[in-house]
């Protein structure tokens, strides 16, 4: 298995570009409160009805796929785990408030395909393909490398 540090070395190298290390600062996170929204968007009424907290925040799909993703980041790493948790948390609060107010689904899609087109778009200056392309783990990856760099003492 590889290390966060192995991981974050190979997203670098798509990543070099300030300007689209500016935009991924902006839309990763984007995406990621997105999918957050998109999955608490989804009925939810076996998790409910099963575990009866009275807690819509706790009670949704989004919870359930965070606890996994969680995991992957535990085994990199307890510390950026944390920081993961923590934006995951904010995620899920912010997505509650904003599904009390306008429809969680149809916003989360409008961020989600901004943030995507952003991507794109920074990945065009960079010259290089989104390191997705060539693994699928490096979409949990982009969060960790956004939160080490932009909260890092380096």
């Amino acid at each position: 298995m590889k290390t966060l540090e192995q991981w974050f070395e190979e997203y670098a190298v798509s990543h070099q570009n300030p300007k689209n290390k500016a935009i991924h600062y902006v839309c990763v996170p984007a995406i990621y409160f997105s999918i957050v929204g998109l999955l608490m968007s989804i009925p939810s009424h076996f998790i409910t009805s099963k575990l009866e907290l009275n807690a819509p925040i706790l009670e949704n799909w989004a919870t359930i796929v965070l606890l996994f993703v969680l995991i992957f980041y535990i085994r990199l790493s307890i510390a950026m785990a944390l920081k993961i948790a923590i934006f995951s948390a904010i995620c899920l609060v912010v997505s509650y408030y904003i599904g009390q107010f306008f429809p969680l689904w149809l916003f989360s899609i409008g961020v989600f395909i901004i943030a995507w087109i952003g991507q794109f778009y920074g990945h065009n200056i960079e010259g290089k393909k989104p390191s997705f392309l060539k693994d699928i783990q490096f979409l949990l990856i982009g969060p960790a490398w956004v939160a080490e760099n932009l909260f890092s003492r380096k």
